[in-house]
C-alpha cells in the first residue's frame, strides 16, 4: 500500500511517500509498524494525538481497517482561514 506524509510529518521522515509491505489491520498497527522502523520514524509517530490520517481519501481514525487499502495518508490537523 501508498503511505503518504504531509506537512511536518513529511520534514520529519524525509519523504513525501512511500510503498509499504505490512501486516497491520488497523492504522494503529500500521503506526507501530512504522514507528519500529528507525528513530525518525519514531519521533515522527511519537504523539498520535497531533496527527489525523485518511484511508483511501477517507478522514478516519486510528482504529479504522486498512484491510484492502490502497493508500493511507498522515497529517496533522488543519485550520482554516
Amino acid at each position: 500500500m501508498q503511505v503518504v506524509y504531509f506537512a511536518w510529518v513529511r520534514e520529519r521522515l524525509g519523504l513525501a511517500k512511500e510503498t509499504v509491505e505490512t501486516t497491520a489491520t488497523t492504522v494503529t498497527e500500521l503506526v507501530a509498524e512504522l514507528a519500529a522502523r528507525d528513530e525518525r520514524y519514531a519521533f515522527a509517530f511519537s504523539d498520535i494525538s497531533a496527527l489525523r490520517c485518511a484511508v483511501d481519501q477517507e478522514l478516519v481514525e486510528f482504529d479504522a481497517s486498512i484491510t484492502g487499502a490502497s493508500e493511507v495518508a498522515f497529517f496533522p490537523p488543519m485550520t482554516g482561514g
